[in-house]
């Protein structure tokens, strides 16, 4: 088994768009340097937070290559590669190798809804394809597809390159299930902010992020309190994030999060249909706002 990929926080970064609704390769430049300032360990690259459905293949390509260069090796870069396609998941994969990434993110099949037994085929059949680590990436609300903990258990003892699984399944139970029969070196990440701190305690590796898009340094030193052992000062800290955390769910991901890092200038607030951005006058917008308000300084529209 493989040393881990990372140890901390990553952020699934939000891909950054123009006003006329092209990638804004700088504005994406610039969140991969203010994640990697405010601490990140690692950075996450078209996962669901990135809007990998209405991303084209050349666009991917892009932002990998983009990510991969910039990020200039300072932390590992992890793509998300995974669909419900395997054979377009092994084109993904291989293209992300060949860019330079260090790490897979194979997300659970949404829509075909295959076995246990068919997505480890799945799985066996990336991993046979590229060298690179990867990590299984468990979201059944978003994929209606549970990742058993007894399927990521026997992945992480049968595929070498199987090396970590981010746990979006809310489920406490099945990921101390995992947590408790792993083998050595296989990493445990959360996949949701607010349920990282529980999970640090039971012997958790890190979080792929959602609100560190927008406040990498406050989030990354409670991570880092709570994988240090400093459980008091990171409940401190987690109790003060989490109207920020809640807010980053008050709407479909990543809208609310591409709203606060508009009002802090960072990129356009711009996300792609099926999503919208929320009116510059709506209720919603006020509450998200609100929950950022006490970390970031941020521009209201009359």
């Amino acid at each position: 088994m493989s040393d881990l990929l990372f140890r901390g926080a990553a952020p699934a970064l939000v891909t950054p768009f123009t006003a006329d609704g092209a990638l804004d390769l700088a504005a994406f430049r610039r969140l991969i340097d203010t994640q990697i300032d405010g601490g990140v360990s690692a950075l996450v690259v078209l996962g669901t937070t990135g809007e990998n459905p209405t991303v084209t293949d050349a666009e991917r390509a892009t932002l990998v290559d983009a990510a991969v260069a910039h990020t200039a090796g300072r932390v590992p870069v992890i793509v998300g590669t995974g669909t419900n396609n395997t054979a377009q998941s092994i084109r993904f994969s291989e293209e992300a190798a060949a860019a330079g990434a260090d790490g897979l993110l194979v997300v659970g099949p949404y829509y075909n809804k295959p076995s246990q037994a068919s997505f480890q085929a799945h799985v066996r059949a990336i991993a046979e394809a590229t060298p690179l680590p990867i990590l299984l990436y468990n979201v059944p609300g978003r994929t209606s597809f549970n990742i058993s903990a007894d399927t990521t258990l026997k992945l992480a003892t049968t595929v070498e390159t199987v090396v970590g699984v981010k746990e979006a399944s809310g489920n406490l139970a099945q990921i101390g299930d995992i947590l408790a029969g792993r083998p050595d070196g296989f990493a445990v990440y959360a996949g949701d902010d607010e349920i990282f701190l529980p999970l640090a305690a039971l012997g958790a590796d890190g979080v792929v992020s959602v609100v560190a898009n927008a406040v990498p340094d406050d989030f990354c030193a409670m991570v880092a309190a709570a994988l240090n052992g400093r459980f008091d000062a990171a409940r401190t800290q987690h109790e003060a994030l989490l109207p920020a955390m809640r807010a980053c769910f008050l709407e479909t991901n990543p809208v609310p999060v591409k709203t606060v890092l508009a009002a802090t200038g960072a990129m356009a607030d711009r996300v792609r249909l099926p999503l919208e951005p929320l009116a510059p006058n709506a209720a919603l917008r006020g509450r998200i706002l609100d929950a950022f308000a006490p970390f970031l300084a941020l521009d209201r529209p009359a």
